[in-house]
């Protein structure tokens, strides 16, 4: 029987760092196919990845006439590969230098007649060591993998209801291949003073378009702490929003990284994981809002409004 604790965890971010920075660039080669046939939408949301019942999915990808998915299984530990013409090719996910899990996926998405025009180089790293050529990368812990996995469903689910609260502009809660992080930002709806970019080895042209809004994100990431940490932060930041009290106990405003920091080890140790993020999602927005003056009354509501009532179309009838 799993208890709110068990729910959550634990993975050191040192136990397991040669197969994280192996399945980061496995991620990046996925998401840059799906980013190959996927339509621009603003943001770069087009690109990302997706927590799912069983690792981490592209979702449909448009194709053609048709679509296809790519999903890491971190259950069976395949990385499985899904058309709407009714094709599917799947192959182990084990220890494999990046150049031959960026080999087979190729070949996978050949059998099924799918091309995949990419960039094959990974970006916001450094180095930047083409995918065909490299063989540092060569790591998969199956066990940690799943752990890194049941962390990130975790996230997903309680960021997913904090999400809920926002009716203004808000992204899904989705996976960044780039930085290898679980996202999900809020915008006021005013525009943004053009970023200045600076990430390795990407042009400051997706940073621009990635910040051209006024918004507050949070996320976690498999760093910032022992076991990764839950972060939040403000583009342009606020006056005082560095000051802004926040909760919960463990939270912190990290001048290295320009960002408040609650480590995930904090939230899994805490009495109740979830109130514990929760409050950290809610206090760190309020610290963008309140500093940044957004129209909170426009922006803001209940999720569970209509519980209790009719639905608005059953009630007209």
């Amino acid at each position: 029987m799993t208890t709110p604790a068990t729910n959550w965890p634990s993975l050191r971010v040192s136990d397991w760092t040669a197969t994280r920075d192996t399945l980061h660039m496995w991620t990046q080669i996925v998401g840059k196919i799906r980013m190959a046939h996927a339509p621009l939408i603003n943001h770069w949301w087009q690109v990302t990845l997706y927590v799912s019942p069983r690792g981490l999915t592209t979702s449909t990808i448009p194709y053609r006439a048709g679509a296809f998915e790519i999903e890491f299984d971190f259950v069976g530990h395949q990385l499985e590969v899904r058309s709407s013409d009714g094709g599917a090719r799947s192959f182990p996910l084990r220890p494999m230098p990046v150049a031959e899990f960026y080999t087979r996926i190729l070949h996978t998405l050949d059998e099924l007649g799918i091309e995949a025009p990419i960039h094959p180089h990974p970006n916001e790293v450094e180095p930047a060591i083409p995918f065909a050529e490299d063989h540092d990368h060569a790591s998969y812990d199956g066990e940690a993998a799943a752990l890194f996995w049941r962390q990130l469903l975790q996230a997903n689910r309680v960021m997913g209801e904090f999400r809920s609260h926002f009716v203004g502009k808000v992204s899904p809660v989705h996976f960044f291949w780039g930085a290898m992080d679980l996202a999900c930002t809020r915008f006021s709806g005013r525009s943004a003073p053009p970023h200045p970019g600076g990430a390795p080895n990407c042009g400051d042209w997706v940073m621009v378009e990635g910040y051209s809004r006024e918004l507050s994100s949070c996320g976690f990431w498999p760093g910032g702490g022992e076991e990764g940490a839950f972060y939040a932060y403000a583009y342009p930041e606020p006056d005082g929003f560095a000051d802004y009290p926040v909760g919960p106990k463990g939270a912190y405003f990290s001048a290295e990284f320009k960002q408040f920091l609650l480590p995930y080890e904090a939230v899994r140790a805490a009495p109740d994981p979830d109130r514990a993020v929760t409050e950290f999602l809610h206090t760190t927005y309020e610290a963008a809002a309140v500093r940044g003056q957004w129209d909170r009354s426009a922006l803001e509501d209940d999720p569970f409004r209509w519980d209790g009532t009719s639905s608005p179309r059953r009630a007209s009838k």
